[in-house]
């Protein structure tokens, strides 16, 4: 009955990357003011469609020219988004070719992770800190290699050491304001900047140290801890998702997780 339909194995792989790429575009775009311009140009395509469909030639004209240059005013507004799309894109990419049958076989004990004292002081530092409610911004950096991010700060190149950490966050320390930088056992940089998301959706009372968490995550595959400093809550952000650690043993299986 359905002889008429002609459908290959690569008409059934172009509907599922057209379906792939509209979901990875949702999921950059949600939660920002740019999902209703996405939404406002999806409509006047539809429009497009119709009034060609039913013969309005002047509409369909009108609509065609603007649809038509709007691909540079596409670039422009959505350019953060674009960004955003490209990196986790390349970073999943990394990710997965660290992972290879090659890496498994010739990589080390630890890959892309903390040695286990270095974790442990990791995390005795953000408890500390959590009692004292010294406010933190600390990035592990996974696939993505952070230069600019490192750039905006001041290179330290030391070893994860607990009282190192607590002195750099110290609210009087000259280098307490902004992130820090991990990269497996070491301490790359203090008083970095980092993107600060866009979305609409966070609550109220998250401040700007998980806002800046929040997009740094969405800007790449690094993972954020965040202490806050009104409330001594840390906080763990992958993927733009945060989620509140209700222990120390929490918080070390997070991170652990967040290398695999």
């Amino acid at each position: 009955m359905f002889d008429f339909i002609d459908i290959t194995f690569i008409d059934v792989l172009d509907v599922l990357m057209v379906g792939l790429l509209i979901y990875w575009l949702i999921r950059v775009v949600r939660g920002t003011s740019a999902v209703n311009i996405f939404l406002g140009i999806l409509l006047l395509y539809v429009i497009w469609i119709a009034s060609r469909a039913l013969g309005m030639k002047l509409l369909s004209f009108i609509l065609g020219q603007v649809l038509g240059v709007g691909v540079v005013a596409l670039l422009v507004i959505f350019q953060p988004e674009i960004r955003r799309f490209l990196l986790r894109i390349s970073s999943s990419t990394s990710a997965a070719a660290q992972r290879g049958v090659f890496s498994k076989l010739f990589r080390r004990t630890h890959p892309l992770g903390m040695q286990p004292a270095e974790l442990e002081e990791l995390t005795a530092a953000c408890s500390k800190m959590s009692e004292t409610r010294t406010g933190a911004l600390i990035v592990l950096r996974h696939g993505s290699a952070l230069g600019e991010i490192v750039d905006t700060g001041d290179e330290i190149d030391a070893r994860i050491s607990r009282r190192l950490i607590e002195n750099i966050f110290f609210k009087n320390s000259p280098l307490h304001d902004g992130a820090m930088i991990l990269s497996e056992n070491r301490i790359l940089a203090a008083r970095c900047t980092l993107p600060i998301t866009q979305r609409q959706d966070i609550p109220a009372h998250y401040g700007m140290r998980h806002r800046a968490a929040i997009g740094m995550s969405e800007a790449c595959d690094a993972s954020v801890i965040v202490v806050s400093e009104e409330t001594g809550d840390i906080s763990f952000v992958q993927e733009g998702q945060i989620r509140t650690m209700g222990s120390i043993t929490e918080l070390r299986l997070a991170i652990e997780q967040s290398y695999k």
